[in-house]
């Protein structure tokens, strides 16, 4: 009897071991504090949405970045992209994403901040709360470009030529709402002129009637604009930011041209749906910073324009939430509306 009851417990022991451990698994991830959780990320692959067709500047930042990441992550972080309804589709389907850090928008910041400002019955995200910024990564500075046969050589004779003929320069743009366009209407209101805005479906037609005299100018990204201006095409008269722009040597910003205060640029930015783990945000926005620092990846963005700018989640919330405001009141004062 004595032998059998010895022989029950070897039995008895490791049942009871494997139910203490089972236990432990379970409440261990939940006792794990964040930094440990995040020690652990990413354990698969990392999708970053697009939410432009492939070809743009958005696709082509987002592709650099991506593949950098995925040296850096050490997953590999797979670039989607979600067109449609000029970025809502894509970036709406982000916001609505599990907040793991799985899933993150390559966001062309200015422009989801103008469509949340002329649509925001159409647009499926509150910009500001939806998602939980990682770092801008790239600006695209806008430039003023004329017909070369506009009398202007500088952003003050195009003001004071635009002054003595109201109504008679017209301002060519990519659309309707896009950045260019509610740059044309900053632009009016700061330099009090009356200039005619005439969309057209996208940057390349409207680049197109500028070299053609069918638009006299435009306020067009470098991106766009540089290599015409380079082949001397069209002429750049001031950019819309406060530092240099490296594509475009040797030309004025708006304020050295007499024009103060009128910065415009595109920007552009990597986020994540909101309430991802702060600890998660901030191990990305640590390699984004490193890969921004790459000189192959400065010369990659500024081969479209961009130039590369790395930001805290914090200054990147900022930035976003003036972007929006700026943009806002922009569209009241001009009574603007969607299309």
């Amino acid at each position: 009897m004595k032998q059998a009851i010895f022989q029950n417990k070897p039995h008895r022991k490791p049942n009871a071991a494997r139910r203490a451990l089972s236990m432990a698994a379970v409440l261990l991830p939940l006792a794990m504090p964040g930094w440990v959780q995040a020690q652990a990320y990413p354990n698969k692959p990392i999708k970053l949405v697009v939410p432009y067709p492939p070809g743009g500047a958005t696709d082509v930042i987002g592709r650099v970045m991506a593949q950098k990441l995925s040296v850096s992550l050490g997953q590999q972080v797979v670039v989607d992209n979600r067109a449609g309804a000029g970025g809502n589709v894509g970036a709406g389907q982000v916001a609505k994403a599990p907040a793991d850090g799985y899933t993150l928008l390559m966001g062309a910041l200015t422009s989801h901040s103008i469509n949340a400002a002329l649509n925001p019955q159409g647009t499926p995200f509150d910009l500001q709360k939806s998602f939980a910024p990682v770092s801008v990564v790239g600006i695209v500075p806008l430039v003023f470009v004329v017909n070369p046969a506009v009398k202007a050589n500088n952003l003050t004779e195009l003001i004071s030529l635009a002054k003595a003929n109201p109504g008679g320069l017209s301002f060519g743009s990519a659309g309707n709402g896009s950045p260019q366009h509610l740059s044309i209407e900053l632009f009016k209101r700061m330099a009090d002129v009356n200039v005619v805005h005439v969309p057209y479906r996208g940057s390349g037609p409207a680049m197109t009637d500028l070299m053609g005299g069918q638009i006299q100018a435009m306020i067009e990204t470098a991106a766009a604009a540089q290599a015409q201006v380079k082949a001397g095409k069209i002429r750049a008269l001031a950019t819309a930011t406060t530092q240099p722009v490296a594509s475009l040597p040797g030309v004025p910003n708006a304020a050295q041209s007499g024009l103060k205060g009128f910065e415009v640029s595109a920007m552009f930015g990597i986020a994540a749906p909101a309430g991802t783990p702060a600890d998660i945000v901030a191990r990305i926005n640590q390699d984004v910073k490193k890969i921004l620092a790459e000189p192959e990846v400065v010369e990659s963005l500024l081969a479209q324009g961009a130039v590369a700018t790395y930001t805290t989640p914090e200054e990147a919330s900022k930035m976003i939430a003036a972007e929006h405001a700026k943009w806002a009141q922009v569209i009241k004062d001009g009574n603007i509306k969607p299309e």
